[in-house]
């Protein structure tokens, strides 16, 4: 059945990597569920990476790929995928899959070129698209990656010594705040989990000219493989973006940040982003987004997007004498405590705060942010809840002061006693 020349219209964009308008997302949705067609439903992942919602992209991938393994068009959105990761491995052996199932077919095909381009496996690119361009010459993909390779050959005819690429390999680590020293021909990166990468100049050398990438090209990915080498960030695009959450400081981290994303937030505080991990903080280098080709505003939206999605319970809790715990009932005190290092962020979405006047009533609230761990308040009309918070000396991770939150604002105090 011919599909409607809406839904065509939509399938383009999507194919172009263009990010649809809600409208449209819901319209191609909908013709999905309808037809019950593999196609359009692979449109619908393809759709979700394109606008960044990676979770919900890779389990669609995922029933697709149990609900239809003989189609090749599944295979094929499968490996587009693992390209986003640019995870290699994956992406060839589900793009192999698809071109058993469906021979010579140019997408994958050109696909298969990607991935062999990315690997540095130049002639074997170059084979895979003057196979799609000799079926159909005004293939315009194949048509892109032929006049890359054609760039990268000129440029492989002016290598860059090893002098130049280790003083620019230097300065990359540096401006993405990678911790690094060189010693003795060798490359050594500290690691956030302890310990140090040893990294051999020489061989990193041999595999930057091998790559026949230029200078710029090769330093960048060597210095985003290092940076997520040094930080156990994941290595893929997709991975990377569905685990990064925002983090709530205050401008005194600034000193301590150098190089780490960030953006102004609410009265003088700041928004950082971390990965989300069992262990530690860790945040994103301003190096690593340029290496993923991203802007702060995209990687903002999709964190707090993250964050949605992990959500906090508000729990009634008590405190004694500076000692805290949970409550069975009710004490005005209350808290968000996932306990993860997001908590401060939470207090700025709008499911926490409907959260907090759920359980405790309508705002405005007093809020302590002492802590890095959880987020403590009571109602602003409860003097001896908020004696106990104004007691409360900040912790060194922590923000101190004391804050109100009204209207979805939150907002500094001069001192507890002066608003009533």
């Amino acid at each position: 059945m011919p599909l409607p020349v809406e839904i065509e219209r939509i399938q383009k964009k999507v194919e172009a990597g263009e990010k649809l308008e809600d409208s449209e997302f819901e319209a191609l949705k909908h013709a999905a569920t309808q037809a019950g067609s593999p196609q359009l439903r692979t449109a619908v992942a393809q759709a979700l990476l394109n606008a960044d919602a990676v979770i919900e992209a890779l389990q669609l991938l995922e029933t697709l790929k149990r609900d239809f393994p003989t189609n090749m068009h599944v295979h094929l959105a499968i490996g587009r995928a693992a390209i986003s990761q640019e995870k290699w491995g994956d992406a060839e052996a589900a793009l192999l899959e698809g071109l058993r199932l469906q021979p010579d077919d140019p997408e994958i095909l050109t696909a298969l070129a990607v991935v062999a381009l990315r690997r540095g496996e130049r002639s074997r690119a170059r084979a895979l698209v003057d196979d799609v361009l000799s079926r159909d010459p005004f293939h315009a993909e194949a048509q892109l990656l032929a006049g890359e390779l054609r760039q990268t050959a000129t440029v492989s005819e002016f290598k860059a010594s090893k002098d130049d690429f280790v003083h620019a390999l230097l300065d990359q680590l540096k401006r993405q705040s990678t911790p690094h020293l060189v010693q003795k021909g060798q490359l050594l990166v500290r690691l956030s989990r302890k310990g140090i990468a040893r990294l051999d100049l020489d061989a990193l050398y041999e595999d930057f000219n091998d790559s026949g990438r230029s200078l710029d090209e090769g330093v960048s990915s060597v210095g985003k493989e290092i940076a997520e080498k040094a930080l156990a960030l994941p290595g893929g695009r997709l991975q990377f973006l569905a685990r990064v959450l925002p983090v709530l400081r205050d401008s005194s981290f600034l000193e301590r940040s150098e190089g780490a994303v960030r953006r102004e937030g609410p009265a003088g505080l700041w928004i950082f982003y971390a990965v989300e991990d069992p262990e530690s903080v860790l945040y994103v280098p301003q190096g690593l987004l340029d290496a993923h080709r991203m802007g702060v505003d995209q990687l903002d939206g999709v964190a707090w997007k993250n964050l949605d999605a992990r959500p906090a319970e508000v729990r009634a809790i008590e405190l004694e004498q500076g000692a805290l715990r949970l409550s069975p009932k009710p004490t005005g005190l209350w808290c968000i405590a996932h306990g993860d290092g997001h908590d401060g962020a939470r207090l700025l979405t709008p499911a926490h705060q409907a959260a907090m006047e759920k359980a405790a009533g309508p705002d405005p609230f007093r809020v302590y942010l002492g802590l890095r761990e959880l987020v403590l308040f009571c109602r602003e009309g409860d003097p001896i809840n908020s004696g106990k918070l104004e007691g409360l000396d900040a912790a060194r991770d922590g923000i101190a002061g004391a804050w109100r939150l009204h209207d979805g604002k939150l907002t500094q105090l001069s001192d507890w006693a002066g608003v009533g």
